[in-house]
């Protein structure tokens, strides 16, 4: 007969405690998820496809036909079907669907920077033109890196979306071919596909540069600063080939003054080197890439006690935002149709997954438009003065 003393059984009753508490706090931590689970499973055995099809008194394909394809339905079964759905609280199972058609009802679109207005308003228009062939956006943001807009794309294509939009960072789009290739349509954003190998919608960026700097000397400017970067982005270096078309044109001095990014944060350090100049050696004319490079430099440029905008120094930037127009200073910029690029760019995919289209794959172009404000609209001395007071 095995024989216990009293310090083991009080060290197997502390053992058997601390398991039980132990056991206790497992189920606490996994209870509500369990029991998420359990009413989703109970949902789901709850009310299927054939229990609406009893309720309404109609086959389980006709059932079928008003979720996926209510063309094929009369409206009034229509009517009844839906009195069923609504009555028992079903609600169909879409990723289900989805997998066993193989492809999703969501698209997605990849920008390089989503806080940029002017790619929330490419998307906006995407989402609009979407939606009108019932179809949902999935908004994705590069950050302007290589890696990140490759794992995106892989992601994408693993949720077999319908198709992607994507402005891309890299001009080798030989990653985005083999996607391409393996099934998912691509429509590339806010790029022009250089050998034609892929739908895109564009703005011509070189005739946008030249328009730029063109202005700036028509005002009077000689000594012109571009501000833009990275040049790897072709956008950003298309906009300087047309403003060194028009300096060369022109026969005025560009200065090319290189940036990390084009944000505000970099806008201002690049009007900080500008300002730290003696006055000779400043430019009278700076041209940026994006409207919010340029509102960085304003916003330095506005507060300095010897400088005045545009007297001293004129400012133009691209995109045209909604902020472009109520600055303090209204600034002049080149204006592209964001909203007509990201629904054309819709229309592009739409047309290539269509299997009765005619398709070819197209190169849609728009050109770009000056606005003219008073960040290079001459002003009187007093008119001036006035601004600077205000800024202060």
């Amino acid at each position: 007969m095995n024989r216990f003393n009293l310090c083991d059984v009080i060290y197997f009753v502390e053992l058997v405690q601390k398991f039980k508490s132990e056991v206790c706090n497992q189920i606490v931590t996994i209870a509500p998820a369990v029991a998420s689970k359990l009413t989703q499973i109970g949902r789901e055995m709850a009310v299927s496809v054939r229990d609406v099809a009893r309720r309404a008194g109609v086959s389980v394909g006709t059932v079928s036909n008003v979720l996926n394809s209510p063309d094929k339905v009369s409206q009034k079964t229509a009517v009844v079907v839906q009195k069923a759905i609504d009555s028992l609280g079903f609600v169909r199972n879409d990723a289900a669907r989805q997998l066993r058609a193989g492809k999703s009802r969501s698209i997605g679109l990849v920008v390089l920077d989503i806080r940029n207005p002017f790619f929330a308003e490419v998307s906006r228009g995407a989402e609009e033109a979407a939606k009108d062939y019932g179809l949902s956006v999935l908004f994705a943001n590069s950050d302007e890196d290589f890696d990140r807009e490759n794992s995106l794309l892989v992601l994408f294509e693993e949720q077999r979306v319908a198709g992607i939009l994507l402005s891309p960072l890299a001009s080798d789009l030989s990653e985005i071919s083999r996607i391409r290739d393996r099934g998912t349509p691509v429509v590339l954003v806010d790029r022009k596909s250089r050998n034609k190998t892929f739908s895109s919608v564009s703005v011509d960026d070189v005739a946008g540069g030249f328009l730029a700097v063109e202005h700036l000397s028509q005002v009077g400017k000689k000594k012109i600063v571009f501000a833009g970067g990275p040049l790897e982005i072709e956008q950003i270096a298309d906009r300087l080939k047309g403003a060194k078309k028009a300096a060369e044109a022109m026969g005025i001095k560009l200065e090319l003054a290189v940036t990390k990014n084009l944000t505000v944060l970099e806008g201002r350090a690049l009007a900080a080197e500008i300002l730290s100049r003696p006055k000779k050696l400043r430019p009278d004319g700076i041209f940026a890439a994006n409207d919010l490079l340029a509102i960085g430099i304003m916003q330095a440029l506005v507060v300095a006690p010897d400088v005045s905008i545009p007297n001293d120094i004129a400012l133009v930037g691209y995109d045209d935002i909604s902020f472009a127009g109520t600055a303090l200073i209204s600034l002049t910029s080149i204006r592209q149709p964001s909203l007509l690029i990201g629904a054309q760019a819709v229309e592009l995919l739409m047309q290539e997954t269509d299997p009765m289209s005619n398709f070819r794959r197209r190169q849609v172009v728009f050109q770009p438009e000056l606005v003219v404000r008073d960040s290079t609209r001459p002003q009187s001395p007093d008119r001036a003065k006035t601004f600077t007071q205000r800024s202060k």
